[in-house]
C-alpha cells in the first residue's frame, strides 16, 4: 500500500474539518440564506476543488483554477451562513493551503481578500464595531500564522530533500572516485609490467639464444645469467601480482552505501552473484541507482524502493521500483535522458513505467 504524502494528509485533515464546521447546515440544524441543497452542493464543490488543487498531479494552470474555485466557494459559503462563526475556519484553511499551490506573496493576497469577507460577515453578526474588529483581527492573525507555518514546513521539507539528494550524490561520487583510483593504479602497474618485465624477458631471450650458439664452458655462463634473470623476473612478477590482489569492486556494496544515504526511504538492494561488469558498466549502474534514489526522494513520495541487478543470458539487467505515486504520463527529464544516453553508449537501453509506482528497467550487454 502506498504511503500518503504530505499534501494528501493535509487534504484528509481538511475534509474532516470542513465536514465538522459545516455539520449544522449539512444535518439541518442551521439554515443558510440560500436553499440548503444548493449550499450543500457549494460545500461539495469547495472540498473537491481544494483537494484537487493541492493533491492532484495536474498542470499548474489547473491547480490555480481549482484553488480559485475553492476560494470563491468558501467566500460564498461563509456569506450565505453568517450566523455560523465556525465556518470562517474554511477561509483559514484556504489561506494555509495556498502555499501548496501559489507563491507565498500570492498567499498574502488570499489572506487580505479573506479578511475582507470576514469583515463583511462579522459586521452582520457582531454586537458592535469593537467586537467586529476583534473577530476580524483574530482571524487575520490565525490566517497569517497558518500561512507562515505552512510555508516554513514546505521550506523545511524541501531543504531536507535537497540535503538527502546531495548526500546520495556525494556517495555516488565517492564510489566512482574509488573506481577511478583503482583504474589509475592498474594502469600504473601495467606500465611497470611493460617496462620492467618486458626488459627482463628480452635479456632472458638473448642469453638463452647466445647459450644455444656457444659451445662448452662458455654456454654455462650464459645459462647462469639466464637463470638469474628468470629468478628476478619471477620475483618481480610476484611483487606486481601482489599489488593487484586487492578486493575487486563490489557493486552491491557500492549501491548499498549510496542507498543508506537516503533518509526516510527504505531501499532494498540485491545484486545477483553471477553479475560481471567492467568498470564503465559498473559506473553506469551506479549512476542509474543515484538517479533512481534522487528521483524517488524528489518526486515519488514513496516509503520503499527496490533495486535489483540480475544476469541474464546475454545481458545484465537493472530494475528499480517504488511504492510511490507514480505518473500517468511519464516525461523523461534531463536526468533520465542522460541515463538513457549512458546505456545507449554501452549498447543497452532503458524503459520506464509510472502506472504502479515508478519502475525503471535498464540493461547492458554482458561482459
Amino acid at each position: 500500500m502506498r504511503r500518503l504524502g504530505t499534501e494528501e494528509w493535509s487534504g484528509l485533515a481538511m475534509l474532516v474539518v470542513s465536514v465538522a464546521v459545516a455539520a449544522p447546515v449539512l444535518f439541518g440544524v442551521a439554515a443558510p440564506t440560500m436553499p440548503r441543497g444548493g449550499w450543500i452542493a457549494l460545500c461539495t464543490l469547495f472540498l473537491v476543488a481544494l483537494l484537487g488543487a493541492i493533491t492532484a498531479q495536474t498542470s499548474a494552470p489547473a491547480r490555480y483554477g481549482g484553488f480559485a474555485v475553492a476560494t470563491v466557494s468558501a467566500w460564498a459559503l461563509v456569506l450565505t451562513a453568517p450566523g455560523m462563526g465556525l465556518l470562517l475556519i474554511l477561509l483559514v484553511m484556504t489561506a494555509a493551503t495556498s502555499v501548496y499551490v501559489l507563491p507565498l506573496r500570492a498567499g498574502f493576497v488570499v489572506v487580505a481578500l479573506n479578511t475582507g469577507v470576514i469583515v463583511a460577515v462579522t459586521v452582520q453578526v457582531a454586537a458592535d464595531v469593537t467586537e467586529s474588529v476583534i473577530l476580524a483581527g483574530f482571524y487575520l492573525f490565525i490566517q497569517l500564522a497558518t500561512l507562515l507555518s505552512s510555508a516554513t514546513l514546505i521550506r523545511e521539507q524541501r531543504m531536507r530533500r535537497e540535503l538527502a539528494e546531495a548526500h546520495v550524490e556525494l556517495q555516488a561520487a565517492s564510489v566512482l572516485l574509488s573506481e577511478s583510483a583503482r583504474t589509475a593504479e592498474r594502469l600504473r602497474i601495467s606500465r611497470e609490467l611493460h617496462d620492467l618485465i618486458g626488459h627482463q624477458l628480452t635479456v632472458l631471450t638473448l642469453e638463452l639464444e647466445t647459450a644455444r650458439h656457444v659451445e662448452g664452458a662458455g654456454s654455462r655462463e650464459h645459462l647462469d645469467r639466464a637463470d638469474r634473470v628468470a629468478r628476478e623476473l619471477l620475483r618481480d612478477v610476484r611483487a606486481t601480482v601482489g599489488q593487484l590482489r586487492t578486493e575487486a569492486p563490489d557493486l552491491e556494496r557500492a549501491l548499498r552505501a549510496m542507498a543508506d544515504a537516503a533518509p526516510g526511504l527504505a531501499v532494498s538492494v540485491e545484486v545477483a552473484p553471477r553479475v560481471r561488469l567492467d568498470e564503465q558498466q559498473s559506473a553506469t549502474l551506479v549512476r542509474a541507482a543515484q538517479e533512481v534514489v534522487t528521483n524517488t526522494l524528489r518526486h515519488a513520495d514513496a516509503r520503499e524502493l527496490w533495486i535489483e541487478v540480475t544476469a541474464e543470458a546475454d545481458s545484465v539487467v537493472f530494475r528499480s521500483r517504488d511504492d510511490g505515486c507514480g505518473a500517468r504520463d511519464v516525461v523523461l527529464g534531463n536526468g533520465l535522458l542522460g541515463l538513457r544516453e549512458r546505456f545507449a553508449e554501452l549498447g543497452g537501453d532503458i524503459t520506464v513505467d509510472g502506472r504502479d509506482g515508478f519502475r525503471i528497467t535498464a540493461w547492458v550487454p554482458a561482459s
